[in-house]
């Protein structure tokens, strides 16, 4: 069973930066497509970014972050990143990493693996 590991939320002011972490022991890393979701209080679980295996060549991104977030992967570490720039009051929420093995399936949120989540707070 695959297990994901967040780390890098806490707080930080408008207009600063943070990036995430999530790794895995999961030998078999890169043959699945990973994303970046989240849910901040009384919302949805909202998408935001998705990167696909093996290369990380093909992304996507939620209108919201578009051009301030990236997603990126580094298959030697098992690890996938989301560097936040411009971070927004609005972006406050528990950002949760995804994995699953069909690259439609992260875009989609049905994915076979869940992390546990990061807080990341942002103070105006």
């Amino acid at each position: 069973q695959v297990q994901l590991v967040e780390s890098g939320g806490g707080l930080v002011q408008a207009g600063g930066s943070l990036r995430l972490s999530c790794t895995t022991s999961e030998l078999t890393f890169l043959t699945y497509a990973m994303g970046w979701f989240r849910q901040a209080p009384g919302a949805e679980r909202e998408f935001i970014a998705a990167v696909s295996s093996p290369s990380g060549r093909n992304t996507d991104y939620s209108d919201s972050v578009k051009g301030r977030f990236t997603i990126s992967r580094d298959n030697a570490k098992n690890t996938v990143y989301l560097q936040m720039n411009s971070l927004k009051p609005e972006d406050a929420a528990v950002y949760y990493c995804a994995a699953d093995q069909r690259y439609s399936a992260v875009i989609a949120g049905r994915v076979d693996y869940w992390g546990k989540g990061t807080l990341v707070t942002v103070s105006s």
